[in-house]
Parts: C-alpha cells; structure tokens; sequence
C-alpha cells in the first residue's frame, strides 16, 4: 500500500516511491528506491522535501502514515472549494479559429528558442531582438484564445524538452498574468522572462542535463548553478528588463527557503518569480523527459496542491489552476459512460464540466466516431455524463492530440 509520511519519520528499510516536490528539488531523479543508509536519508533531509510516499508492500510501514487514497480524496476536496469561482478571461475567436495561427506561432517560437539557446552554448549573447517577437506573437495568440495555443504546448518531443519547455513557460506565464488582470508592458516582461528563464542550462553540460539516473551530489549541485548562470548571462544583454532577471534567477526559490540559489523565503520571492515557479513545475511535472514519464495534467495540478502549503504561493496557485482548468485543455479524460475524450474548452462557470471530443470506448477498447461533448448541457444535449478520471495517453495507446488539433 503506498501511504505519505513525513521525513522526519523516514528510516532505513522504507521503500521511497514518490517525493513530495518536483524533480528539481531533490537529487534523486528516479524516486523509487530502497533507503538503505543514512547518506540517502541525509540527502533527503537537505533537499527541503518535507513528505514522501512509501511502499509499504516493498519496505518498512509506519503508525502515522497516511494511506494515498485518504490523502487523494482530501486533496481533491480542497481543490473543488478553493476553486468554486472560475475565473472570466473573454476569448475573442474559438478555439476552432485559433487553433491554425496558434500552430504557426509556436512552431515559430520553438525555432527562435533552439537558435537562442544554441548561441548561448556557443558563447554567444542573448538578442532581445530575436525573442520580442515572439512574445509578441503568443500574446496575441493568448488574447485571441489561449486555449489553443495551451493545448499545443502539451505535445513535447522529450528530446527537444528544453527548447520546448521555455516555449511553454512564456505561453503559460502570459495566460496566467492576463487572467490576473496584467496587460501592456507588465505581461510582455512576464513572457520575456518566461522564455528565457532557463537560459542558464545551457551551462551545463548535455551528459548532466539529460542524465537518465540519480545525481551524484556534484551533478546536482551544477544542475543548480542554472538560475544563476541564466542571471549573469542575461546581464550582459543590452535592453533586458529587471523582471525577466529575477524570474531567470528565482524561479527555483520555494516560500520556506528551501529552494536556491538564494534560499529566498516568504515575502522576499517577488510576485513574478512566484507565478514563474507555479508555472515552470507545471510544464516540467507534466512533460516526458528523459528520466521521468509525465503525469496528466490534472494530476500534476493534483500534486502542486498537496504541495503548495510549503513550496508555493497558494493563492496564486489557485488563480493558476482556475487560468488553466481543473483538467486543462488538451487533457485526456475518460467519462462515466466509459469514452475517452480530449479537453477542449472550458466552461467559464464550472471547471468541472469542460467542453470535450470524445473519439474512444474504453468497454470496445476502440476508436468511435468522433463527437463534441459539452459536459455543462443536461441530459439529452450532451451532458449526462461526468469525468472520472484524467488518464495518461500511453495506458490506451492513444494519442489526444490528433483530436484536439482539429481545425
């Protein structure tokens, strides 16, 4: 039985199955392992991780651990309530007449970031020139319908996840200022600094970046020299703002200081590094890289909630959650009925009860014809039926984004 406890709890001849905070809190990139010593619960210790999960069936048990199911349920209650006013963000055109400029946009995007990066590892200096214009293109495609281009950022090649992910953070920092009432020069150098906040990995090197197991303690510790590496490469670049600079260097703070390179803590972390953090676990915890499988979205949302009393600023990530829905758009569900559907808008009133296509039957385990479900109607104009759970696509073998991408 998989059951949360506390560190301070942990002792050799415990199964750790899962750490309660992103992957880039602690070193341990591939979590589940035997604890065997006092250096692995010493390294847990320093991490600032305050909870994990345990096997009870693969290790030791304890009298306090709470069973996952209990600490599920009670999760998912808190996230109903904290989130029983959705936030209003007008759209002015459909996510069906976005969708095709929101392609092209961050095709683009991805393009301009790669040569970015690249440059950097060259040796050479970061152009403001070359990211403006991008900004600018997924504020608008934002504005227009953030739906759309939010679906996209959801479809990553894990070899590319870098490029992709800054890609990513600028669209999600943007929608997420905008739904707070940002505009103008504010949300520009919200996405500046969204798409440059990582700018600093390409300091590290390749063998380190994408290593597929646990850290050395040396490789961690370079792995976090990134914040401050992007810091002092964005320095040199003439016209940059101060704010995409404290969200390059703070992005990997947490509220009770255990976050680096500064161990910023409470007020100290500016509003604009708070929501970047929020918004960088997000994309990393649902992405597949090359030591992890992604998590569905919503349970990814999930995690940051159970999370966020020690790691975030939990308003705003209730005002993140409301931006981007109980289940974001391009999130795979399946219904009580027993069809699998992609997310494709959201219902404004209700988190709950977002607009889908559904196009798979899980009791034929088969393709049906594809229908647009919205889940808000009642019984008999498409409604009638609820979401059980967010799924991950390889558990069907399917693959959400052929239907969201429908135009």
């Amino acid at each position: 039985m998989l059951k949360k406890i506390a560190v301070a709890r942990l002792r050799p001849g415990m199964f750790i199955h899962e750490f309660c905070g992103d992957w880039m809190s602690h070193p341990f990139w591939r979590s589940r392992f035997r604890l065997d010593g006092d250096d692995d619960l010493r390294r847990i210790v320093e991490s600032g991780v305050e909870h994990v999960y345990i096997d009870t069936e693969r290790g030791l048990d304890d009298q306090d651990a709470v069973p996952a199911a209990e600490v599920r349920a009670a999760v998912e209650q808190e996230i109903v309530a904290a989130l029983a006013t959705p936030v209003d963000v007008p759209m002015r055109v459909s996510v069906h007449e976005e969708i095709q400029r929101a392609r092209k946009v961050h095709d683009q995007a991805h393009r301009v970031v790669r040569s970015m990066m690249s440059d950097v590892r060259l040796g050479k200096a970061v152009s403001l020139e070359d990211a403006e214009p991008v900004v600018e293109a997924i504020t608008g495609s934002v504005l227009r319908n953030g739906g759309a281009l939010m679906g996209l950022i959801g479809i990553k090649n894990k070899d590319d996840y870098t490029f992709l992910h800054s890609v990513s953070v600028c669209t999600l920092m943007i929608a997420f200022g905008r739904s707070l009432g940002l505009e103008g020069d504010d949300l520009r150098q919200g996405g500046i600094g969204g798409l440059l906040h990582d700018i600093g990995k390409m300091k590290v090197p390749d063998e380190v970046l994408n290593k597929p197991g646990r850290l050395t303690d040396a490789e961690f510790e370079l792995i976090k020299r990134h914040p401050g590496d992007g810091h002092a490469t964005l320095v040199e670049t003439p016209g940059i703002g101060p704010v995409p600079l404290d969200i390059t260097r703070h992005h990997h703070e947490r509220l009770d200081g255990s976050g680096y390179p500064d161990r910023l803590a409470g007020d100290a972390i500016s509003s604009m590094a708070r929501m970047a953090a929020i918004v960088d676990v997000y994309d990393a915890i649902t992405a597949d890289r090359c030591y992890h499988k992604g998590m569905p979205a919503a349970e990814g949302l999930r995690k940051m909630w159970e999370w966020s009393a020690a790691h975030f600023d939990q308003k705003l990530l209730q005002a993140f959650m409301r931006c981007v829905g109980i289940y974001p758009v391009g999130s795979l569900v399946r219904l009580e009925s027993g069809r699998l559907g992609v997310v494709i808008e959201q219902n404004e009133s209700n988190l709950l009860t977002p607009r889908l296509r559904v196009f798979f039957s899980t009791r034929s385990n088969g393709y049906i014809k594809p229908e647009v479900v919205d889940l808000s109607r009642r019984l008999g104009s498409g409604g009638g039926d609820r979401i059980v759970s967010a799924e991950a696509p390889d558990r069907w073998g399917v693959d959400p984004g052929r239907f969201l991408l429908v135009a």
